[in-house]
């Protein structure tokens, strides 16, 4: 089975589409939260996973947008979670409240959280990763979002990876991020796609969201 794997999408709809367009033929997409925050477009982004099905996992940007939150949020990202209270509509707000903390597909082999597989909110970095976390979800894939940085690692049970950021990657390459995973083969393919970063700089100054989420988006951080 072939899986398209999407994180962070960040109400970025530009990205997402150019992500959409370059994807290979799969069998199945996922999402691995953070749909919405820091972009213009949280009812698009959210409408086409809610009207697609697509399996999705509820981040600390979703979370914050529909309910009260522990996770400490900087300016920026404080503005883009008022922004998006502002104009999601209901059946966005609906469906953002239903999103689980863990999905899993493929008959359960793989596993999709956002942060860690014990706490949501907690990031878990590239150097990270290990057989021992795989282990501990009982799958041979886990699929894990937040940190923004596209990377994957192979071990003898399985993978354990992040595809990176849609809508705002934070490694240094401001392509928007995204994977597949071929789970009969057990490997995975880190992709990244060309999208118009002008016109998401463009509506972030028009609905008066703060300059820096714009300037980062050329920079990949």
């Amino acid at each position: 089975m072939h899986i398209g794997i999407l994180s962070d999408v960040h109400g970025n709809k530009p990205a997402l589409d150019a992500v959409l367009t370059d994807m290979p033929p799969v069998d199945q997409l996922v999402c691995a939260g953070d749909l919405v925050g820091y972009n213009p477009w949280p009812n698009e982004c959210t409408q086409w996973a809610r009207e697609q099905d697509i399996p999705t996992v509820s981040g600390n940007h979703d979370r914050a947008a529909v309910t009260e939150t522990g996770f400490r949020f900087n300016g920026a990202a404080r503005a883009g979670i008022e922004y998006t209270r502002e104009v999601l509509d209901h059946q966005s707000i609906a469906w953002l409240r239903s999103l689980p903390a863990r999905e899993r597909v493929d008959v359960g082999t793989v596993v999709i959280v956002h942060g860690h597989p014990d706490d949501p909110d907690r990031y878990t970095f590239p150097h990270e990763f290990s057989e021992r976390l795989l282990e501990t979800v009982d799958g041979s894939v886990l699929v894990m979002g937040h940190t923004h940085k596209q990377a994957a690692e192979q071990f003898s049970s399985g993978i354990v990876m992040n595809p990176g950021s849609v809508g705002q990657p934070r490694d240094g390459d401001p392509r928007a991020a995204y994977a597949v995973v071929d789970t009969e083969a057990l490997s995975v393919e880190l992709c990244r796609v060309e999208y118009d970063i002008d016109r998401v700089a463009a509506a972030i100054r028009d609905v008066g969201l703060p300059e820096s989420l714009a300037d980062r988006l050329y920079e990949g951080r």
